[in-house]
């Protein structure tokens, strides 16, 4: 996951943990560090390739790399364009949700506002992109 506020990234790691125990759920805080995360991934120990991640859910409005810009380079690499990538956002802007399809995004997702509905969101998302 990549958003700029840690409660949400709490709530979303909590949620999935409630919804689905084996997921295994890492934060950064901007897509720059998302680009440099996905990069890293590629090395592993041996010199051959590492794990990408299976899903990725991202917010659009971050601080240095916002989103949006983080999801035009996902998309347009040839390492990265097949990751599911959910935006999972405040947003609830036509255009926003509009773009982020154009892009590539596999889903547009605003964040709710209790934690329940988290955990419904979580187990969806879970059980479309993770099974």
């Amino acid at each position: 996951m990549a958003d700029d506020d840690e409660d949400d990234c709490i709530f979303a790691k909590d949620a999935f943990a409630q919804a689905i125990p084996r997921v295994k759920f890492l934060w950064v805080e901007d897509g720059g560090k998302l680009l440099d995360y996905l990069a890293g991934s590629l090395q592993s120990g041996d010199g051959g390739l590492g794990h990408l991640p299976d899903l990725i859910l991202l917010d659009l409005n971050m601080p240095r790399k916002d989103g949006r810009e983080a999801l035009k380079e996902i998309k347009s690499s040839p390492l990265f364009r097949d990751i599911p990538v959910v935006v999972l956002t405040t947003s609830q802007e036509d255009k926003d949700k509009i773009l982020t399809r154009e892009m590539g995004a596999s889903s547009f997702i605003t964040k709710p506002a209790k934690f329940e509905q988290w955990v419904c969101i979580m187990a969806g998302i879970a059980n479309t992109w993770l099974s």
